[in-house]
């Protein structure tokens, strides 16, 4: 009875919970690593901590100063966000094809011990 009991279980409320962990997961990575905010500030300046705005009186040397470290902030928090987005990338991308491998092997798990069985009484060795 038990037995019977998990089987319908696996083929049925198993396999369905599994996916929901898998979306959750991946939901999770998303969220991880916050692709959507990366996205959206790509462009936008990494950690501007002397950036000033120019006013009217500011010398040329000074202005061109400011727009060399806003350029270069702007480079820098590119290169670390595009980094983070290419990884969040990969991540998900792997993450899917091995969550789409295990929702395919779902349904042959539960056999896995019979055919080991049957593996060593042929004599078989992995």
């Amino acid at each position: 009875m038990a037995i019977t009991e998990m089987f319908f279980w696996w083929y049925s409320q198993g396999w369905q919970v599994f996916i929901a962990k898998i979306r959750t997961w991946l939901s999770g990575v998303t969220d991880f690593f916050s692709m959507d905010s990366l996205v959206r500030t790509l462009f936008k300046p990494y950690r501007q901590i002397s950036a000033e705005s120019a006013t009217s009186t500011t010398s040329l040397d000074l202005k061109f100063h400011m727009f060399i470290d806003r350029l270069v902030s702007r480079l820098i928090g590119f290169i670390s966000r595009l980094i983070l987005l290419i990884i969040g990338t990969v991540i998900i991308i792997l993450g899917s094809i091995l969550s789409l491998i295990l929702i395919i092997l779902w349904p042959v798990i539960p056999l896995l011990p019979i055919v080991g069985i049957i593996l060593s009484i042929a004599g078989v060795i992995l």
